[in-house]
């Protein structure tokens, strides 16, 4: 099957495509002149850094590594702070660790972070008694609060956005680079209000056997001066491809290869609503050389995602294209199956993901947007089975989360409850796990890729009893 685009790509070329979820710009000129400030702006990312990533994900697409993404539903303006950008960078490291010991395997750590302004709305506007206004898109279109003056899209809040991404950066790359990824830290990752829940004392546990594991090596002559990668972590970045007059302002040529890159993040996705094959966001991502995610939904049907993988990724490079399920609880084995035949059969090289979040979002009987513990867990749990029975590698989860402690889905090892919303409910879109209920998740993970393991090594010695029998 081979898909033949009919124009040749430029980061100008989604232009001419019909285009979703775009807000309308009532200034023109003041969007053009922000378009050519952007272009001017440093890149946030480099080539390499996403090149390299491209290369890790190539693992994950084989079985040998595995993604964690994770971050904010909507990074906010107004939340902006070194404290919350530090907590959910450590509930991620906390997950990763516990992934990576019980799984034996790299995690390939992504943040949905420095970036992840922009939100797909369901309707073009929002109604409130009898006032009817342009729907909330995110800080970088709009603002939440619900005035006519507030929810008028302002091509100057990119602005924003890029030096708010560029501090977000600079402080990940100094808890990555500068010592705070010391696995000899690993006691100290715990936050307060998880160290005194039953997770706090099961990740405890496991922090205290890789202390010990730290000293052995040490005493080996290991010790994170002469091996980095013990003091250090690789963290990329991501968001969702959407508010295209960003991301084409931040596209860049690559000096070294002569390749054009988004250099606003390292990976980027096209979400469910914007994934349409002749449209303004494929068209977009098509030509950039960063990894890229693509959201799979109950209705995308294996034709479709065929077609979409060919324009995608028309070199089959592994590492190149994750494919994100967000199917919802018990909905997973009968829309997720065909779909993974369909690109085993073809011999597709991606990286399957789970969104476990988005396919599992409710109203709750006080009027708050919720997501359900268990249903996520439940999710997860049939993603890896369909993996399982298929015989294909599950490699990844892409989640919605936050260091901070807060009320937005309910259950848990805390048992939150309905009337417990209210107390901490802080999204400025959709609700996020905190990091109580993100460790429990990657728990779950853990025992899942343990399992794996478990039947890779059971395979191995039966292949070795074979060749000595």
């Amino acid at each position: 099957m081979v898909i033949q685009m009919a124009n040749k790509w430029t980061p100008q070329s989604w232009r001419d495509k019909p285009a979703q979820q775009l807000p309308e710009y009532s200034d023109e000129i003041s969007l053009k002149n922000v378009e050519k400030e952007l272009g001017k702006m440093p890149p946030l990312v480099f080539a390499g850094e996403a090149r390299r990533l491209q290369e890790q994900l190539g693992l994950a697409a084989q079985g040998k590594a595995f993604l964690l993404q994770g971050g904010d539903c909507a990074e906010s303006f107004a939340e902006f702070n070194a404290n919350k950008i530090r907590d959910t960078f450590r509930a991620l490291l906390q997950m990763a660790v516990v992934m990576t010991y019980a799984g034996s395997l790299p995690i390939i750590k992504v943040g949905r972070m420095a970036g992840q302004f922009a939100k797909p709305r369901s309707s073009d506007v929002e109604t409130q008694g009898d006032i009817t206004l342009p729907s909330y898109r995110g800080d970088n279109i709009n603002s939440l609060e619900f005035t006519k003056e507030a929810r008028k899209p302002d091509p100057k809040r990119m602005v924003i956005a890029y030096h708010q991404a560029s501090s977000t950066l600079n402080l990940l790359r100094a808890f990555a680079n500068g010592g705070y990824a010391n696995l000899n830290k690993v006691n100290k990752w715990n936050l307060s209000f998880v160290a005194s829940s039953p997770l706090g004392e099961k990740y405890q546990d496991l922090a205290n056997r890789i202390s010990d594991a730290m000293r052995f090596m040490e005493a080996c002559g290991i010790t994170p001066d002469n091996v980095p990668a013990l003091k250090e972590t690789s963290f990329y970045t991501s968001h969702e491809a959407l508010l295209l007059p960003y991301e084409e302002a931040m596209t860049r040529t690559d000096s070294l290869t002569g390749d054009w890159y988004d250099t606003s993040a390292h990976m980027l996705w096209v979400g469910a609503r914007t994934h349409q094959l002749d449209n303004a966001q494929i068209e977009f991502v098509r030509g950039i050389k960063n990894p890229l995610g693509l959201k799979c939904s109950p209705a995308l049907k294996s034709d479709e995602l065929l077609r979409l993988i060919e324009v995608l990724n028309p070199d089959n490079i592994p590492g190149r294209l994750t494919l994100i399920s967000r199917m919802g609880q018990g909905r997973v084995k009968e829309n997720l199956t065909p779909l993974i035949k369909a690109v085993e059969q073809e011999g597709l090289s991606v990286i399957w993901s789970c969104d476990p979040m988005h396919g599992n979002t409710i109203k709750s009987s006080s009027g708050y947007k919720t997501r359900p513990f268990d249903a996520i867990l439940a999710e997860v749990r049939e993603f890896f089975t369909v993996h399982k029975e298929i015989g294909s590698h599950p490699g990844g989860i892409h989640i919605e989360m936050t260091g901070q402690n807060v009320t937005e889905c309910v259950g848990g090892a805390d048992a939150i409850a309905d009337e417990d919303l209210s107390s901490r409910y802080h999204t400025h879109c959709d609700p996020r796990l905190n990091a109580n209920q993100a460790l429990e998740l990657a728990f779950l993970i853990a025992d899942e890729l343990k399992d794996i393991r478990k039947d890779q090594d059971h395979n191995y010695e039966s292949q070795d009893l074979s060749a000595v029998e």
